[in-house]
C-alpha cells in the first residue's frame, strides 16, 4: 500500500444491496487526486456512504474497477489497505477508558507524546487538559462525561493519531454544537494545508465542504456533477 496517495479512480463502478428494487450506484466513473481534499455530497440514501464504502473494501463492487495509484484495490492486502485509511464517523461509539487509553487505543508507537500531538491537531488538547486527570480521565461507555463536541474531536484525535494516508469523515459536525463544528472545520482545513493526507468528508453542512479541493455530487447512485464550491452555487440542480 503507497504511503503517498496520487490519486483514485472509480471505473464504471455499480453496487446493489441485495434485493434492493435498483442499485445504491450505477455505473460511476470518477477519479479523486491525491492529498486533497473532496466533498461527497447529495441527498439522503444517494449512495454517498457506499461510494466511500468501497474504498477500504467494507463492501465489494457489483460491477467496475476502483484503483490507487493505479493498482487495484482487490491486489491490497486487506489490512494494509484499511491501516492506509482513518475513520471520523458522525455517531462515535467510544469505549469506556481514558482518554489516552481510547486515542491510543490498538495502535502500536502512539505514546502520550504522539497522543497529545494528535490531540493538538484535532483541536481537543486544551479542554483534555483542563479535566481532572487531562489525559488519564476516565470516560464512560461512549464517552459519558463528555459533550457532543468533545467526543467527536477525541474521535477525530485517534483518526488522526493513525497517520493515515486517507482520511474518511462521514459528517463529522452533525451533531454537535456551533463552536465544536467550527473548531473540527478549522483542524480539518489546517490538515488540509499542511499535510499530504487525502481527506473524503461526506457532508451537507457548507462550513465543512465550501473548503473542498473538489465537491462530487451523488444523486440517485450517479454522479450528478463535480466543481468547487462557487461553480456549484451558480449551477442549475441540487446543491
Amino acid at each position: 500500500m503507497p504511503d503517498k496517495i496520487k490519486r483514485i479512480e472509480f471505473s464504471n463502478v455499480s453496487f446493489s444491496y441485495p434485493d434492493a428494487a435498483a442499485p445504491a450506484l450505477n455505473n460511476i466513473s470518477l477519479s479523486l487526486d491525491g492529498g486533497k481534499m473532496v466533498a461527497i455530497v447529495g441527498p439522503s440514501g444517494s449512495g454517498k456512504s457506499t461510494l466511500i464504502d468501497l474504498i477500504p473494501r467494507l463492501r465489494a463492487p457489483t460491477h467496475g474497477t476502483i484503483r490507487i495509484n493505479e493498482t487495484n484495490v482487490g491486489d491490497f492486502k486487506i489490512n494494509d489497505l484499511r491501516n492506509s485509511c482513518a475513520f471520523v464517523t458522525q455517531n462515535p461509539s467510544l469505549i469506556s477508558g481514558s482518554i489516552y487509553e481510547y486515542i491510543s487505543y490498538g495502535m502500536k508507537g502512539v505514546g502520550p507524546d504522539e497522543a497529545r500531538r494528535a490531540a493538538e491537531q484535532a483541536n481537543a488538547h486544551e479542554f483534555i487538559e483542563a479535566l481532572p486527570n487531562g489525559y488519564d480521565t476516565v470516560m464512560g461507555e461512549g464517552g459519558v462525561g463528555l459533550s457532543g463536541g468533545q467526543r467527536q474531536r477525541v474521535e477525530l484525535a485517534r483518526a488522526l493519531a493513525r497517520n493515515a494516508s486517507i482520511l474518511i469523515l462521514d459528517e463529522p459536525t452533525s451533531s454537535v454544537d456551533g463552536r465544536s463544528a467550527e473548531l473540527i472545520h478549522e483542524a480539518i482545513n489546517k490538515l488540509r494545508e499542511e499535510t499530504d493526507t487525502t481527506i473524503l468528508i461526506i457532508g451537507h453542512q457548507l462550513g465543512a465542504i465550501r473548503n473542498a479541493d473538489k465537491i462530487v455530487v451523488i444523486n440517485g447512485g450517479c454522479v450528478e456533477k463535480e466543481g468547487i464550491h462557487d461553480e456549484l452555487m451558480a449551477s442549475e440542480g441540487w446543491y
